[in-house]
């Protein structure tokens, strides 16, 4: 317990020079934490500072092609309005040990409105833009053709129960899709991560106003359910909480070890990495934004070591490894621990492994089985006549059970 606590300690500083936490950008028409909207539709983003102060943020967007390369395109060739706009409707935490000051931003609005679909990164900075304080991803689509996916188990000799397989069906909602098709490319992407995709597949067949992927190499791993925890209620542990404490002023939450390298599949109803925030004091359930509290997560994993690199990754960190989020060694206790200081909620995590070049292995924990349910998400891709970017014509994805 001592060496835990020493190596529990020596990661203690790594997240409070990071100031700006819980960061959320998502559509509230579809109730998704998928950033994708038509033109029509409106993004929120929120976030907290966790100096209290009441600064002024600043933000701009950027276009990209389908690829997420640098289109080079001016800010007016696809958006209309102001190049920068403020953040400026805030409010301060209520009833919290850790004070901050929640943000919040509705975009498009009218100082700003992207004008082209694509590809956008949001940018938020304080002085320049050219040193953003975070960037997120979102995706204006202009809803010309309906994408329908099916997923299915896939077998081969080495993973004959790990794979699944993805088949996307695009449907224009008017004319004729095959006019445009050489400009058209579909990519397909698991759980809103960005490190799990499969980019640029042509139609495998043309039919009228209607294209089919039905590539063979359209296949992912299959995964394992997330984990999970919820800490909406810090005095009461429970839903993955082995127990919680008040140390110094500081919440903390101690989660249950989760195993690794599971035989088999097990199912456990999980929202796909999303995670939400939330504060519940016995029955009564507060303002998240303003009153949700923050705590350290304790995260262990029982494991022998492994010559890898172990990460907790989720939607709530954008499954980007960190220092922050890597597990190390106890050697006293035979786990992987982490600590990383949240907000207050309900998350789903994954554990993933790095691969020697650089890449993640998000199956190598947790385990892949063909049973998995997974959200796929496709973005059908196509560059309009006489314009010098990549538009986004439809977008689908699937939620349900797997069929063999």
């Amino acid at each position: 317990m001592k060496t835990l606590r020493i190596l529990l300690l020596s990661l203690s500083g790594l997240v409070f020079g990071q100031n700006i936490q819980s960061i959320q950008l998502f559509n509230p028409q579809t109730n998704d934490e998928t950033p994708v909207i038509n033109l029509n539709q409106t993004l929120v983003l929120s976030f907290d500072d966790l100096t209290n102060s009441s600064d002024i943020f600043r933000y701009t967007i950027k276009h990209y092609d389908r690829n997420w390369q640098d289109d080079n395109l001016f800010f007016t060739e696809f958006a209309n309005g102001s190049l920068n706009g403020m953040i400026d409707k805030f409010q301060y935490s209520f009833n919290t040990l850790q004070a901050y000051t929640h943000y919040t931003l509705t975009f498009p609005n009218d100082k700003m409105q992207p004008k082209v679909s694509g590809n956008f990164e949001l940018i938020v900075y304080k002085d320049s833009a050219e040193k953003p304080l975070f960037k997120r991803r979102f995706y204006v689509v202009e809803d010309n053709a309906n994408l329908a996916l099916n997923i299915s188990r896939i077998s081969d000799a080495r993973n004959p129960n790990a794979n699944q397989r993805v088949e996307v069906q695009a449907v224009s909602k008017g004319g004729d899709l095959s006019s445009n098709v050489n400009s058209m490319s579909l990519n397909v992407m698991q759980n809103n991560n960005p490190n799990v995709t499969v980019n640029n597949l042509k139609p495998s067949a043309t039919l009228g106003n209607k294209l089919l992927f039905q590539q063979m190499n359209l296949v992912f791993p299959g995964n394992n359910e997330f984990y999970y925890f919820d800490n909406k209620n810090m005095n009461l542990p429970a839903d993955m909480v082995q127990t919680t404490e008040l140390k110094d002023g500081v919440n903390q939450t101690y989660l249950h070890p989760v195993w690794a390298f599971p035989l088999n599949y097990q199912y456990q109803p999980d929202v796909n990495g999303a995670w939400y925030y939330r504060r519940n004091d016995i029955g009564l359930e507060r303002n998240a934004e303003r009153e949700a509290d923050y705590s350290w997560v304790y995260f262990s994993l029982e494991s022998d070591p492994v010559d890898k690199e172990i990460y907790v990754l989720g939607g709530f960190n954008n499954f980007k490894p960190s220092k922050e989020n890597q597990m190390q060694y106890d050697e006293a206790g035979k786990k992987y621990v982490a600590k990383i200081f949240l907000k207050q909620g309900f998350y789903n995590y994954i554990l993933a492994t790095k691969n020697p070049d650089g890449s993640l292995n998000f199956g190598e924990v947790n385990g892949n089985f063909w049973q998995t349910e997974n959200l796929y998400q496709a973005f059908l891709y196509y560059a309009p006549f006489g314009r010098s970017y990549d538009g986004l014509m439809g977008y689908g994805e699937f939620r349900t059970p797997v069929r063999k």
